[in-house]
């Protein structure tokens, strides 16, 4: 299938190296302002970072997205505070929330995916994607907290992804409203 172009392309013409940087740092930040945003829970806070994440690969694509993620990931583990609650150095990358924050990665990545195959200008397959990508991304959380913590599968399952089902739906529907309004927009002004 031909590549489309993201959001970002159309709207700001980022072709320049220099360019792609600017997406990727301002993409981290998004990322870490949402994980700034959170719900104490243990041992999963629950925070909008998987609406941000949704966001920078549906807007950015697969590579710009997932850069997005590693530069997070890398801001953090350098020990600037953008983990949930402000948290930040190498533990974090090991911890219950590891196999969470790794598989952030494929959801942006994914995410980006769907945006360079123009999935993104049509509101229910864009919720659709952004559901199934976000369910994938219980796959590495759910399996870290069996091997991080004592807890078995029920319990990982019980407590690392179902209270968070729901908020995750709505963070879908959110980032397909935010992205295909956004082309709905670019498209409006554009005529």
């Amino acid at each position: 299938m031909a590549q489309s172009q993201t959001l970002v392309q159309a709207s700001l013409g980022v072709n320049s190296l220099a360019g792609k940087a600017l997406v990727v740092v301002a993409g981290s930040v998004l990322i870490a302002l949402g994980a700034q945003i959170s719900v104490p829970m243990l041992p999963v806070p629950m925070t909008l970072q998987t609406l941000a994440i949704l966001l920078v690969g549906l807007t950015a694509g697969s590579r710009l997205g997932a850069g997005a993620v590693l530069a997070y990931l890398a801001e953090g583990a350098m020990g600037l505070p953008v983990f949930a609650g402000g948290g930040a150095g190498l533990a974090w990358l090991a911890g219950p929330t590891a196999g969470f924050l790794w598989g952030f990665v494929g959801v942006a990545f994914l995410a980006g995916l769907l945006a360079e195959r123009g999935v993104t200008r049509n509101l229910f397959a864009t919720f659709f994607g952004a559901v199934l990508i976000s369910a994938l991304l219980y796959v590495p959380g759910v399996l870290w907290l069996t091997a991080a913590t004592s807890l078995d599968m029920g319990g990982a399952v019980s407590r690392g992804m179902v209270p968070f089902l729901l908020g995750d739906s709505v963070k879908a529907a959110a980032a397909a409203l935010i992205v295909t309004g956004a082309w709905a927009a670019l498209k409006s002004r554009r005529a």
